[in-house]
């Protein structure tokens, strides 16, 4: 089983605005409701700190109706006087639509005046405008600038896109080992992305030694924290017995976590252990939906595998046609696997109606992907001149690419033409070469017509 790639999604650490000093209800002891008085008076008295603190207020709706328009008129009169924490909740509010009209432009203005003054927050969300182009100019220097300012002042959400800067060379040199130490400094601070990354890390030894007992660590603080992705790795090291004792159970109990937060490849892995029993009582229906799950979310391998088990009947009816309809979504995707299961459904007509010129026309697209069966069905198509013009050469052609890949068939095919002289010169030496390669694979009529050659063909 395959772990999923690093995340390249970057975080948008702080969702929620920032109350400058003691927050809301802290201050007033034992009397909120005079607490709220006296900010509302110092608000209206022009002080910015409890302009502010009444914005929150009226974001959270503590102590008073929530109400994000008034939110953002607060905001927007302690920010006007310089005060970088309701810079930071106005920006917040434009970037989000939340009592104002949503402008990334907007957004990304108030988040520089916040970050000016040296606000960590606002000059991640500035990183993160400046990596993605959202009201600014897309310029990743500058947003490795603005989160390297971040972190330097220890925060998480900034440390890990450095991080995710450094592992992917975006507005900074690639570097491996930088990206790691980010990683840590921010997963050091339970942030589940960087702990995931720098799992993933110490699994493939990128810019770190590699240690799959280091990487289920840190898989498994952030699968605890209900990261998808490290449910999943985690679940598969117990498969696998890489990096912790091999637990099939305890395997199929992350795998199940991952798959049910919609994560596809461990919708598919769960799948697999309930088609093999590895860690759960086997049950191909269930595989069968755990596959359909994934393959409902474009998983190509998921539904490489649905169209099998409809071929198959396994875990479902058996249904050709609801066979062909999986392989034709997998093989427009460009899956050789696919491409030659779709190509053979309408050689026998299976599912589809029976077409020699589709079937050839599929089988094409996967031996020109290096696919040895395909490139020896399309051989077998220009020999026999079945949805293609006949063509001997060709024939050819196709069978070697196959015989080369080991394909025993192949072989004895491409040594028949030897034999005979058909699409190549006739040479019987070159003929036993590969009759005897499809001989030592037990090709059935490999040794007959071997000892035929060897008598001189009679």
């Amino acid at each position: 089983m395959k772990k999923i790639a690093v995340s390249l999604v970057l975080i948008l650490a702080l969702t929620s605005p920032i109350v400058a000093q003691t927050p809301l209800g802290a201050a007033g002891g034992e009397n909120p409701a005079a607490t709220l008085r006296d900010t509302r008076a110092a608000a209206e008295r022009g002080d910015a700190q409890a302009q502010n603190r009444l914005g929150a207020a009226y974001h959270d709706g503590e102590g008073v109706a929530q109400n994000h328009a008034e939110a953002a008129a607060w905001f927007r009169r302690a920010a006007e006087q310089g005060h970088a924490g309701a810079q930071y909740n106005l920006g917040l509010a434009f970037q989000k639509g939340k009592g104002v009209a949503q402008d990334p432009a907007e957004a990304a203005a108030w988040f520089r005046r916040a970050a000016e003054q040296g606000l960590a927050g606002a000059q991640n969300n500035l990183g993160v405008a400046c990596h993605d182009g959202e009201g600014v100019a897309q310029n990743h220097a500058d947003a490795v600038a603005w989160f390297r300012r971040a972190a330097e002042q220890g925060h998480a959400g900034a440390q890990y896109n450095l991080g995710l800067a450094c592992l992917n060379g975006e507005g900074v040199a690639q570097n491996h080992a930088d990206a790691v130490a980010w990683f840590r400094r921010a997963a050091e601070q339970s942030l589940a992305g960087a702990q995931y990354n720098l799992g993933l890390a110490c699994l493939k030894g990128k810019g770190v030694a590699q240690d799959p007992a280091e990487a289920a660590v840190w898989f498994r603080r952030a699968a605890e924290q209900g990261h998808a992705g490290a449910q999943h790795n985690l679940g598969v090291a117990y498969m696998e017995g890489d990096g912790v004792a091999q637990n099939p159970a305890e395997g199929v109990a992350w795998l199940r976590r991952a798959a049910e937060q919609g994560l596809a490849a461990a919708q598919v892995n769960l799948g697999f252990a309930y088609n093999t029993g590895d860690g759960v009582a086997q049950n191909p229906a269930e595989a069968v939906a755990w596959f359909r799950r994934a393959a409902e979310q474009g998983d190509a391998k998921a539904q490489l595998i649905l169209g099998a088990a409809y071929a198959s009947g396994k875990g479902v009816a058996q249904d050709p046609a609801e066979a062909a309809a999986w392989y034709r979504k997998v093989a427009e995707q460009g899956d050789a696997k696919a491409q030659f299961n779709l190509g053979a459904a309408y050689h026998e007509g299976e599912g589809v109606p029976q077409d020699d010129t589709e079937a050839a026309a599929w089988f094409r697209k996967a031996a020109e992907q290096g696919h040895a069966k395909a490139q020896f069905n399309l051989g077998a198509a220009c020999l026999m001149g079945k949805g293609v013009p006949q063509d001997h050469a060709q024939a050819v052609a196709w069978f070697r690419r196959a015989a080369e890949q080991g394909l025993a068939k192949a072989q004895y095919n491409l040594g028949l033409a030897y034999a005979l002289g058909k699409g190549v010169a006739q040479d019987h030496a070159e003929a036993a070469v590969w009759i005897r390669k499809a001989a030592e694979q037990g090709h059935p009529a490999a040794r007959d017509m071997l000892r035929k050659l060897e008598m001189g063909g009679k």
